[in-house]
């Protein structure tokens, strides 16, 4: 890449310039193609992560400093960056999915559970009450996080914590598909 070429694209991107986009892809766009592949490791992904970067480059462009990095190392960083960002997105949505065709929770019906036959309430005087106080108010008095969060004076982080650890110590009492039953029942 000649430096004049650098230089051009960069008073372009300067003058917010369509044309710049436009050289910025047909004199990087592999390269920073080849970037984000090989952190998401996926040809689509890689795409969606190049278009957003040009977005981000276009956004940013004003912050460009020539003393600072060489226009590459500025696009390669900004690139890099974006696809690091989607791998933790995508990842963290995959976590947060319930693997329905893995996961026998659906196979076993909700109706015929009920926390009365299930000692549920005895059950939870066995978790400690920080866990309980809050596990009692969402499912028990219906409450959002927030109004919980609102109502027992405790952060609503911590409700959240407390919460995931109060469902971890029902699961070890009942089983986690047997807990997850009884919550979602708890919940309808």
């Amino acid at each position: 890449m000649s430096t004049l070429i650098e230089k051009h694209i960069v008073s372009l991107l300067a003058e917010k310039d369509d044309r710049a986009i436009a050289l910025l892809y047909e004199n990087y766009g592999d390269t920073l193609f080849g970037v984000a592949h090989k952190v998401v490791k996926d040809d689509e992904l890689a795409q969606d992560v190049l278009q957003e970067s040009f977005i981000k480059i276009w956004k940013k462009a004003d912050s460009y400093d020539a003393s600072k990095a060489k226009l590459f190392t500025w696009l390669f960083r900004i690139t890099r960056n974006t696809a690091i960002d989607k791998l933790r997105s995508v990842n963290n949505k995959a976590s947060k999915e319930v693997q329905i065709d893995v996961s026998d929770v659906y196979n076993l019906g909700v109706s015929g559970i009920s926390p009365e036959h299930l000692d549920v309430q005895e059950n939870l005087d066995k978790i400690e009450p920080k866990y309980r106080i809050v596990l009692e108010a969402l499912f028990f008095e219906g409450m959002t996080q927030q109004e919980a969060s609102e109502e027992l004076d405790i952060p609503l982080g911590t409700i959240k914590s407390r919460l995931k650890i109060g469902l971890r110590e029902l699961g070890k009492i009942y089983g986690t598909t047997m807990a997850l039953l009884i919550v979602l029942n708890l919940l309808s």
